[in-house]
């Protein structure tokens, strides 16, 4: 499968790229049917928001070019695009100006069963706690170590994903994926403002849902209510939906909001 780094095919980088030292950077994992990334102007905006935050002086309208022709290349498949903040020195200092370097990778659609979307997932509850950082949070940035940390936590095909928890015990999201409850007829999911990844399925599906008069509510989640949900499920840019149906010993059916939310999520991903 292809790669480019800044625009030109390429297997390798700099070992003194900062992304490798220090995670400095951004990625997004962006699906990519019939030559075109479907939710791309979402893409393009978290990772705007990204740089903006991070500082990082990337050149909005070249990667949008490179991504488009590197999409229409790949035709059917995965893309990861990676931003980081270029070379520099030892020291976590940035450099004065900074050279951010772009990369893309492409790698087949991943063979998830289709009894994911269809009957449910049940949920592996991890012991590993993501950390509150405001500055960070919602980023989708390289430093994924928590996630790293809580994906083995299990092995085997019994858990599809797994639950995360902040170190108070809320509810936040999935390993790699963003997570909704619906309860009395509303449509909830985390506040993501002290730690988690604001996915751009989660962006896409809220503003759907307040499109078509959803009761939407973006709030803590203690997980107390999160067992007294009336339905549950996953989101993310890859699978769209999959409605959760157990997490320790606690069950939930597949309710018709969830339906009306995994069809959206079909039709935004055009599959």
């Amino acid at each position: 499968m292809p790669s480019w780094v800044d625009g030109h095919p390429a297997e390798s980088l700099s070992i003194k790229d900062r992304g490798l030292a220090y995670g400095d950077g951004l990625f997004e994992t962006i699906a990519v049917r019939a030559g075109r990334p479907p939710l791309l102007e979402y893409h393009m905006a978290r990772l705007a928001e990204g740089c903006r935050r991070l500082g990082i002086p990337l050149d909005l309208q070249l990667m949008r070019t490179e991504l488009l022709a590197f999409s229409a290349g790949l035709g059917e498949g995965v893309t990861k695009l990676m931003i980081t903040r270029g070379e520099g020195l030892r020291g976590y200092a940035p450099p004065p100006v900074a050279l951010p370097r772009r990369i893309l990778q492409s790698s087949p659609f991943p063979a998830y069963p289709e009894v994911n979307g269809e009957e449910g997932v049940q949920l592996y509850p991890c012991l590993t706690r993501l950390a509150e950082q405001p500055l960070l949070a919602g980023l989708k940035h390289l430093n994924r170590l928590e996630q790293v940390l809580a994906r083995s936590e299990w092995q085997g095909s019994e858990f599809a994903e797994g639950l995360m928890r902040d170190l108070s015990g809320r509810v936040i999201e999935g390993v790699f994926s963003n997570l909704f409850i619906v309860h009395e007829c509303a449509l909830i999911t985390a506040d993501l403002s002290r730690c988690g990844v604001a996915g751009v399925m989660r962006a896409a599906l809220l503003d759907s849902a307040r499109a078509e008069g959803l009761k939407v509510d973006v709030r803590d989640i203690p997980f107390e209510d999160f067992l007294k949900a009336d339905e549950v499920f996953l989101c993310n840019s890859l699978f769209g939906v999959w409605p959760v149906r157990s997490v320790t010993g606690h069950h939930w059916p597949v309710g018709p909001l969830t339906r009306k939310l995994q069809a959206i999520a079909r039709d935004l991903l055009d599959i």
